[in-house]
């Protein structure tokens, strides 16, 4: 059922009609304009949900979160970049009546497709559309986990919930209305990922935010948004892209904060951008299952400060509207409330007698003269076979296995010396820096005789 437009339950957004919520090509769009065009959208879609929301376009994305929204759909998130169709033919196994949204033609899927860019925009003579109220226990979002050690599993998300979360990040970056001017983002995540969702998606509805519509994956991409948005801007990106932004060499305009998340960002890195671009480097941590949990300066803190109204302690956070979520990593909390990461529960092994951190372990075969990327990874009976022995995958070019093999003796400890060096001419990552095991093995198949023995 269409949720209550009445007074129970929580307003989409609380942003004048006239407030900036997207930047396009084309222009600024409104609060009003959005409202409008996604109401549009509502009138076309299926009587059933969820809906899959394949739009490259941010503000397509964002219309069609706030039409299914409308109709009392769920939608469903995945980690990649507008999805895949192995994610959207599973949408529609598990997920009766489910149908796409997308702004470009979809491969072959069994999902039904409802094209955006196909529905006409209202435009200046729209009648004003109000903000809908919707249940605070209504699940609007079901964010899928990205599978990189298995199958994906789901977590349901309240509007309540997402909503404190949005509100909590907008305190924390100053983001809300009485914070200063207006926020322009800049990101580099899909919208499709649980980080981009929170954002990218919703805090346009919940703070004093537009975000930059388009595509922003390659540097020169990212430089040309940045330059199309007004003041204070904001990058929203991943330790991946901001390798390639520091590597690409140009500064870009005037930024007000750079914030990263998906995985630990080097402190040396932080430091690099905060001397190279003049503008705080900000880390989230969160987890597709909890959603965003705390935030840290980098070069100032080693410790996270959890947002309002969440607790961290070992194994557990206690997140506003979802409860006790089970974290996946390792953590030690102090008297004040902030927590240190010690490391993922999965990422730690045991050979020998010794336990050590894979995380480590791939810190150290990065530090390896020649190594652009790497990774260790344990093979899966690695728990239960009493032979069983680390992998690297490496990309070092000019570099043979033996050598860095020989580099990583003088480093770590023999029992966690790879078994076998996987030569690869690039780590198969995804949009947001992860590397699936399944994209591993098919990479180094790709590639015979890249890999030697140690």
């Amino acid at each position: 059922m269409p949720p209550d437009a009445g007074n129970v339950g929580i307003r989409l957004t609380e942003r004048p009609a006239s407030d900036v919520i997207c930047h396009r090509q084309a222009g600024p769009v409104t609060v009003g304009a959005l409202l409008a065009h996604a109401a549009a959208v509502a009138a076309v879609l299926p009587g059933e949900g969820p809906a899959v929301n394949a739009c490259a376009d941010r503000y397509l994305a964002l219309v069609g979160f706030v039409a299914a929204l409308m109709r009392g759909h769920a939608t469903l998130l995945g980690a990649g970049r507008r999805g895949t169709p192995a994610f959207w033919d599973m949408a529609a196994a598990r997920h009766a009546g489910a149908y796409a949204l997308t702004d470009t033609v979809l491969p072959a899927t069994s999902l039904p497709a409802i094209r955006l860019d196909e529905i006409a925009e209202p435009g200046a003579v729209a009648a004003p559309v109000p903000p809908p109220a919707i249940p605070p226990e209504q699940i609007v979002a079901i964010a899928y986990t990205s599978g990189s050690t298995g199958t994906p599993t789901a977590h349901a998300k309240t509007w309540g919930a997402v909503v404190t979360c949005a509100e909590a990040a907008a305190e924390r970056f100053g983001f809300r209305a009485g914070d200063g001017p207006a926020s322009a983002i800049v990101a580099t995540v899909p919208p499709q990922h649980m980080y981009g969702f929170e954002t990218t998606m919703m805090l346009p509805l919940r703070a004093s935010v537009g975000v930059h519509a388009g595509e922003s994956f390659f540097p020169s991409d990212v430089l040309g948004a940045l330059a199309a948005v007004p003041p204070r801007r904001v990058l929203v990106t991943t330790p991946l892209h901001l390798r390639a932004l520091l590597a690409d060499g140009r500064r870009p305009p005037d930024l007000s904060a750079v914030i990263s998340a998906t995985a630990p960002l080097a402190r040396e890195m932080a430091q690099t951008v905060e001397r190279g671009w003049d503008a705080p480097m900000l880390e989230i941590y969160g987890a597709t299952e909890a959603g965003s949990l705390a935030s840290r300066r980098t070069v100032q803190e080693e410790s996270w400060l959890p947002y309002r109204g969440v607790q961290v302690r070992p194994d557990v956070a206690a997140v506003p509207g979802l409860g006790e979520v089970p974290l996946a990593d390792r953590v030690e909390t102090d008297a004040t409330g902030r927590f240190l990461l010690l490391g993922r529960q999965a990422d730690v092994v045991k050979l020998g007698g010794k336990r050590a951190s894979l995380a480590d372990l791939t810190q150290t075969l990065a530090a390896v003269d020649g190594v652009v990327d790497g990774i260790f990874v344990a093979p899966d009976d690695i728990e239960t076979n009493p032979a069983a022995r680390l992998v690297a995958y490496v990309v070092a070019p000019g570099r043979s296995a033996e050598e860095i093999l020989g580099a990583l003796r003088r480093r770590i400890d023999p029992v966690f010396l790879p078994r076998r060096v996987a030569m690869l001419d690039a780590l198969p990552r995804d949009a947001l820096g992860k590397v699936p095991r399944q994209a591993l093995a098919m990479a180094e198949g790709r590639q015979p005789g890249k890999h030697d023995p140690a």
